[in-house]
């Protein structure tokens, strides 16, 4: 069984930044792709950043240059930094595992206010 705990989520005003985290309960950390997507009130969920295993990344238009994704083999963690967070950045996010199957963490929530 593959647990998935993200960590980081609040309330930032715009402008601000958040770094999330989400670990991995499982040594298959390094050898799987990792994503962050979120989903907003009223909105399906959709991709925010990928990262394989090799290290190559992935992210949506609406946060090139402003999220970094980035993970640490070693403590089996995946994390988000996102800067110059904006109102509609608002949402609940979620951390994704893909290994043989596609696997969530429970999701932890930002808070964007302007």
């Amino acid at each position: 069984q593959v647990q998935l705990v993200e960590s980081g989520g609040g309330l930032v005003q715009a402008g601000g930044s958040l770094r999330l985290s989400c670990a991995c309960s499982r040594s298959i950390f390094s050898i799987a792709d990792m994503g962050w997507y979120r989903q907003a009130p009223g909105k399906q969920r959709e991709l925010v950043a990928t990262i394989t295993s090799g290290g190559s990344t992935n992210y949506a238009d609406s946060v090139k240059g402003r999220f970094t994704i980035s993970r640490d083999n070693a403590k089996s963690t995946v994390y988000l930094q996102m800067n110059n967070l904006k109102p509609e950045d608002t949402a609940v996010y979620y951390c994704n595992l893909v290994f043989t199957g596609n696997y969530w963490g429970q999701g932890t929530q930002v808070t964007v206010s302007s």
